[in-house]
């Protein structure tokens, strides 16, 4: 029995996420659809973490065991030949029997994207959140730094979590600008915030980013973010950001 790990990126837009369910299409099926394919062999598909439906990965790690003797250096291409176009593996290879994507993984980043030109980038639509009206980007990167560090993050969870722990510990959040330089090569109309820790809620970084965007509008000072971390209240955070914008950027094991 060999234990293989990948690194996938795929394009959430028509997925109902990660995890198998019923009755929907999901990456984990269409992964173990492309395993059994090829292989013959029923497996179950492990991931880094589960993202939810419409949300993206650069670099997601999957794991699963098997009986095949495929070389390692084939399977990615083997696999890709039996995938959707929109779920690639990029890299394969062989690891210890011990090996868990989700239990080893140390650190997780997401990205999450906000267009802020005047019009929709017909390219890139589907991978990022138009906000069509300026922001304040330096009173949004004054609110990061109390995120920094070990937390409850109960305010920034959905209400609808089984996880009775919140706690998670952040080791960076930044805001990073760019300029398409297609009308005027002066402006912002792009903003990513880049987020990384040892685990994440169910649409933590999803709030996190809805309450920055008021707080970019001017509808909250920077210091609600404290507030809001301190109070252990979902309803004092902002509104749940659309998935679109979510990628999976990086797993550190």
């Amino acid at each position: 029995m060999r234990n293989l790990r990948f690194t996938i990126s795929y394009d959430g837009t028509a997925y109902s996420g990660f995890q198998i369910q019923p009755q929907s299409d999901t990456i984990q099926y269409r992964l173990e659809k492309a395993v059994w394919m090829l292989t013959g062999e029923t497996v179950k598909v492990i991931s880094s973490g589960r993202t939810d439906a419409g949300v993206h990965a650069k670099a997601q790690v999957i794991n699963f065991t098997t009986n095949s003797q495929i070389p390692v250096e084939r399977w990615c291409l083997a696999l890709n030949a039996r995938l959707p176009k929109d779920i690639v593996a990029h890299t394969a290879e062989e690891v210890l029997p011990s090996f868990h994507a989700r239990k080893a993984a140390k650190r997780k980043t997401y990205c999450y994207t906000i267009r802020t030109a005047r019009f929709p980038d017909v390219f890139h639509r589907s991978y990022e959140y138009h906000h069509p009206t300026p922001l304040n980007v330096e009173a949004m990167r004054e609110a990061l730094p109390c995120l920094i560090g070990e937390h409850d993050f109960t305010s920034f969870c959905t209400v609808r979590t089984d996880k009775e722990v919140k706690v998670r510990t952040l080791y960076e959040a930044r805001l990073e600008t760019e300029s398409d330089g297609f009308l005027d090569s002066g402006s912002i109309d792009r903003l990513r915030f880049f987020v990384s820790g040892n685990g994440f809620l169910y649409n933590m970084v999803r709030i996190m980013v809805g309450t920055l965007i008021q707080i970019g509008e001017g509808k909250r000072p920077s210091s609600d973010m404290q507030r809001i971390l301190e109070a252990k209240d979902r309803a004092l955070a902002g509104p749940t950001a659309e998935a679109k914008g979510l990628t999976m950027w990086k797993v550190d094991y």
